[in-house]
């Protein structure tokens, strides 16, 4: 079995490349081609084609090697997508006055992304940002309690002539939870329907005002609500928050990979890895990684997205999330250093994201002010 690059080559150029008249070596479509022996190593690069149209190319290729270079070669094919440069559109209806929109996310429950939701709220609104936390984890809303705030019901407000809800507020933070219309041992059973229907009136019918940002504090997992959330509203961005083991991981990469799709291409502006080590009082220099070491920092390098920071475990956090006082509020310590510093690189990133998007009222934030997160 003898044939080499050049052979290759000569059978692609009968190939013409998705989306226009050029073959795929004058396209540059392939970046790569290595001859082993028997085995063809391709790589192609293709400007986000559909997957029905990226299957076919790599059926045909398939077939073209083997009609004109030799039927029993060995050859496997790398499809890299490159989207296109321009912005991803707008979705959903954009609130007036709110200049910043970002999904708090996880792939599984228990990875503390409410505790993060609320620390990053908390740290924004002491840097003199306007905030707004919306809690839209339908069935287990636990802003409430991190917020100390359980019990309290928003009331209703006349703004233009129509009725809306006034966010309860504290910690210079205004807040809307399903939580604030329940019992504390209701169980909620709705439909993803209902749900959604809930979600719409706390986005579109509250009184949210001038905010810089609003955090959206989403359930774990993949879902209903998540699709809701990225239909109704023009998110800026996500957060994705995991725990650094294996079982963690491999949900946050589902959750990564749900804003990325096609049909939704939300920026992910970053992952977190709360829980990274322990810490124990008694030794505030020794660190102990229980659930395994930079876990979550890794996924990021492997997914090619920002990473954000890393939370320790510690009970402080714990103490201050059941107290109803986020850790952020403990100055000087270093678990509010380290939130201090992940809403900095939060923030950064965001920058960096709406650089790349016209600077429409739905997504430019240098406007703030007072909100020294941007300096």
């Amino acid at each position: 079995m003898k044939f080499n690059k050049q052979d290759v080559v000569e059978a692609l150029k009968t190939i013409t490349a998705p989306g226009g008249g050029e073959n795929l070596i004058d396209s540059k479509a392939v970046s790569n081609i290595m001859v082993f022996g028997d085995e063809i190593d391709i790589d192609v690069r293709l400007t986000n084609p559909s997957l029905q149209a990226r299957k076919k190319l790599e059926v045909t290729l398939l077939e073209v090697i083997h009609q004109k270079v030799h039927p029993k070669a060995k050859i496997k094919i790398n499809t890299k997508v490159d989207k296109p440069q321009q912005p991803a559109p707008i979705k959903g209806k954009a609130i007036p006055g709110i200049d910043s929109i970002i999904a708090i996310s996880s792939g599984k429950g228990g990875v503390g992304k409410s505790t993060v939701t609320a620390n990053l709220a908390v740290t924004l609104a002491q840097m003199g940002c306007k905030v707004g936390v919306l809690d839209a984890d339908i069935y287990g809303p636990s802003i409430p309690t991190m917020f100390d705030i359980e019990g309290q019901r928003p009331l209703s407000v006349n703004v233009d002539g129509k009725s809306k809800m006034a966010p309860i507020e504290n910690y210079g933070v205004k807040i809307l939870s399903i939580g604030f219309f329940t019992q504390p041992d209701q169980a909620v059973i709705w439909r993803g329907p209902m749900a959604a229907k809930a979600l719409n009136q706390m986005i579109f019918d509250a009184d949210w005002g001038t905010l810089d940002f609003l955090l959206i504090d989403l359930p774990p997992g993949t879902g209903d609500i998540h699709l809701s959330i990225v239909q109704s509203l023009p998110l800026n961005g996500a957060v994705v928050v995991s725990t650094p083991q294996n079982v963690a991981l491999a949900d946050a990469k589902k959750g990564i990979a749900m804003f990325q799709q096609d049909n939704i291409q939300v920026p992910v502006l970053g992952i977190v890895e709360n829980m990274a080590y322990f810490t124990p009082e008694e030794l505030p220099d020794n660190k102990y990684y229980i659930f395994g070491k930079q876990g979550a920092e890794h996924l990021a390098q492997d997914k090619n997205v920002p990473f954000l920071g890393a939370l320790p475990l510690v009970q402080s956090v714990r103490e201050a999330a059941d107290l109803g006082r986020p850790a952020a509020l403990q100055q000087g310590t270093p678990v509010q250093q380290s939130i201090v510093e992940l809403t900095q690189n939060l923030v950064t990133q965001l920058l960096k994201r709406n650089t790349n998007l016209p600077p429409t009222k739905a997504v430019a934030i240098t406007n703030m002010v007072g909100c020294a997160a941007i300096k």
